[in-house]
């Protein structure tokens, strides 16, 4: 890496010299504008829109436009005698909780390497830093702007992120934050669930640049002279939801699936273990329902079988009976018969 600006960083009286470093690049694929025949490159020329003469960049200055056709023109002399530091200072002026900081404002990152015998306090402002969990809020002057940025630490290196000023910050001006939305609470239930089921740990390694990998294997191509493969289709975005609970409902579905769990309503395709134990289950509820219709039956036939006994028994004392009373009636009628004769 080059380093692109040298300075210092001011933490109250203690000064540290520095490098400063681009902490991202683009990888975007560029292109040259050229001729469609024969490859020639596409010059353009600076030329003056008033007489229409080529213009050197010794005869260029800075135009403001009033509007109207007005232009007030200005010169490095208007330029120098702006309060714009010059000493290449980072001027720490607070330290504030990270999370105090709005994403929205960060601009552009760059690592601070000591310079020279700095090591000692830069390695000092780095723990210290990191140890109190805040950002340090600086200002400092690049490229002639003096930027709002803010000093925190990124992989043991200290990380100089430029911000953009509050009312660099547009505010959101549209028709539906006026409106009366109601969100139903089946809705937001819904919507929690969708959320968390695609919950996750972000990997940044894990996400590509599909389409530049496709632009450039068609470039390699053209230098090899050989057939593009055409990459496979994705899937087509899904249309505005007309049910909101329907698709909400299908797309906690849809992320179940890709992670490879159930679905909700039904247990899944059953495996071999899963089948065995239910063709066990089964035969066992088989066979104790058998079990309880045989006692059953036999309770019932058990009545039966004690009443026929008693049956005979009952008969048994009515002949018992008839047997006794017949030899007492003869005697009786045998003893009325002489009385009858005299």
């Amino acid at each position: 890496m080059r380093a692109i600006w040298k300075g210092a960083v001011s933490f109250g009286l203690v000064s540290i010299g520095v490098k400063l470093y681009s902490a991202t690049e683009e990888k975007d694929i560029r292109f040259h504008q050229v001729h469609r025949d024969d490859g020639g490159r596409i010059r353009y020329k600076r030329t003056c829109s008033v007489c229409g003469e080529e213009v050197s960049y010794d005869d260029i200055a800075k135009g403001y436009d009033l509007g109207g056709g007005e232009m007030v023109i200005l010169t490095d002399a208007d330029f120098a005698d702006l309060p714009l530091t010059s000493s290449r200072a980072i001027d720490v002026l607070e330290f504030v909780p990270a999370e105090q900081v709005d994403p929205i404002l960060y601009n552009k990152a760059y690592f601070l390497e000591p310079e020279g015998t700095a090591t000692k306090p830069y390695v000092l402002l780095r723990d210290a830093l990191a140890d109190s969990e805040r950002v340090a809020i600086v200002k400092v002057a690049l490229r002639q702007r003096e930027q709002l940025a803010t000093l925190r630490v990124r992989d043991g290196v200290l990380l100089l992120n430029t911000m953009l000023w509050p009312d660099e910050v547009r505010t959101p001006d549209f028709g539906f934050l006026d409106e009366d939305l109601k969100v139903r609470p089946p809705e937001l239930a819904m919507a929690a669930s969708l959320i968390d089921s695609m919950a996750g740990e972000f990997q940044p390694d894990a996400f590509t640049d599909d389409y530049r990998a496709a632009l450039q294997e068609v470039i390699d191509a053209k230098v090899e002279g050989r057939e593009v493969v055409q990459p496979a289709e994705e899937e087509a975005a899904p249309a505005a939801a007309v049910d909101l609970m329907a698709a909400l409902k299908a797309s906690v579905e849809r992320a179940r699936v890709a992670r490879g769990e159930a679905p909700s309503g039904g247990a899944g395709e059953p495996t071999p273990i899963s089948s065995a134990r239910s063709a066990k289950q089964t035969a066992k509820k088989t066979t104790a329902g058998r079990a309880t219709a045989k006692k059953t039956t036999a309770k019932q036939t058990e009545p039966a079988k004690k009443a026929e006994p008693a049956k005979k028994t009952a008969a048994k004392k009515t002949t018992e009976k008839k047997a006794t009373r017949t030899p007492a009636k003869k005697t009786a009628e045998k003893k009325a018969a002489p009385r009858r004769s005299a």
